[in-house]
Parts: C-alpha cells; structure tokens; sequence
C-alpha cells in the first residue's frame, strides 16, 4: 500500500504491480479490493503485473500445477485492471523447441481470464536470453495476442540489435522496461543488481527511444532497477529522481 501511495503522490500515472506483493497483503489480512482502491485513488494505472513463471519449466502433474497457478495469477491481474500480465522463461532449462507451444497454452488461459500474457526473454537466462530469439518464439507461436514486452537492460545486455528491434511490429510490443546498465561492466557479464538509474550507465537509451519513437510505438514504459544502493534511499528520493530521468529521456 504505501508503494501504490508514493508513487502516486510522486507523480507518476501508473505502476507494474508485482503479484507476490498482492498475496503478501493478502495473506497479512488485507483484501484486493483495498489495492484496487489505493489504485484508483491515486489516479494510476496498471499497466501490467509480473510475474507468470515456471510454466516452460515442468513436466506432466507439476505443468498442471503451473496451469492452475497461472489461471489464479490471470485472474487476480485482471481483476486488478492490468491488460498485461509478464511470463518469463525458464533460468536454467536451456531448451527452447517447447516454448511456443506452452506459451499458446498461457495465451488460451489469459483470453478466459481476460489478461494477456506477454513473453519476456532475460539477458542472463539459460533459456531465451536474445532479442531475437525471443521474437522469434512469439511468431512461431501463431497466435494474434502473442507480444513480446521489451527492456532496455536486457536488449543491451544481450547484445540485441536496433535492426532486431526494428524488425518487430510495434503492435506486439506490449510494455517497455527502461534501466541503464553498470558502467564498469562489459555487456554479457550483467544481471539484475547492476542496473542502474537511467542516465548513471552505459546504454545509449537515448537512441533506443528514437527507434521505438520512428517504430510508432507509443504505449507504457516503466522504470525497473533491482539495485539496492537505490532501494536503500529514500523512496520518495528515488522515485523523484527517477521520474525526472524518464521525463529527460522521452520528452527530448
């Protein structure tokens, strides 16, 4: 609650709710009515939740499981008003052929559920850790409500392409993640603790936003940082300042 609350009064119009943070509240005795309330009162919206995950992971009996559990994540996401909902791939399983196949399963659930599941590919994964790799899971997927959700960590992490990025129509991008990477560590040797504040590293973001900006692309983008030198401050510094770095990016 006093997350949804700060980043309303900081000014931002929306927030990516992390579903374990919901059932956390939950389970303490809260209701998810009062976070569609804190939502609503702040004025913000949600643009999506993270996360779905495991469901390339498992096999038989346990993949029902993970269907069940998605169908429960689908359902308290959209309640929540998220159109989107994230699902990331496996971290240590490095085959791949599956994914398609499991992802049309996510996409048939989240149509009944009425949310959306749009694939993620992370840098420093076994699985699908390129740009490219990734988009090519969501065309072989075949299916009209496959998306891909972008971030700029991870596209520069994995030494993804602008013309990979270009090559992928602007309506399958789902959301956009925007962080900036350690200035001191080459790119393939990151992971989530080091990104930084946009503006403090090495990706050239600025050139990233002019090609999704020539794309038409035109939806949401969230700020993502798993750092914790920024989780130790202050939050309403934190959120302030970055907030005044994403205005700096996109309004330029």
């Amino acid at each position: 609650m006093d997350k949804i609350r700060l980043v309303g009064e900081a000014g931002f119009d929306g927030i990516e709710l992390w579903l374990n943070d919901v059932w956390e509240y939950v389970a303490r005795g809260g209701e998810v009515s009062d976070i569609e309330k804190a939502v609503s009162d702040q004025g913000l919206i949600v643009p999506s939740v993270i996360a779905m995950r495991q469901w390339g992971d498992m096999d038989g009996w346990e993949h029902q499981l993970v269907l069940d559990e998605a169908r429960r994540r689908f359902a308290l996401g959209a309640r929540l008003g998220a159109p989107f909902i994230v699902a990331t791939p496996p971290l240590e399983k490095p085959e791949t052929e599956h994914l398609p196949a499991r992802y049309a399963e996510l996409l048939r659930i989240g149509r009944e559920e009425g949310i959306r599941p749009t694939f993620e590919y992370i840098s420093f994964f076994k699985s699908v850790h390129t740009l490219s790799k990734a988009w090519e899971i969501v065309q072989v997927t075949d299916d009209q409500d496959a998306t891909l959700i972008l971030d700029a960590f991870h596209n520069w992490n994995s030494g993804s392409t602008e013309t990979e990025l270009r090559s992928i129509p602007v309506e399958r991008i789902s959301h956009y993640h925007i962080d900036d990477a350690d200035p001191n560590k080459p790119a393939g040797t990151q992971t989530d603790p080091d990104r930084v504040m946009p503006g403090d590293g090495q990706i050239d973001l600025k050139a990233e936003i002019k090609a999704l900006k020539e794309m038409g692309y035109d939806g949401t983008v969230s700020l993502e940082l798993f750092n914790e030198s920024w989780w130790q401050l202050d939050p309403k510094e934190t959120l302030r300042i970055g907030l005044q770095r994403m205005h700096q990016l996109f309004e330029n």
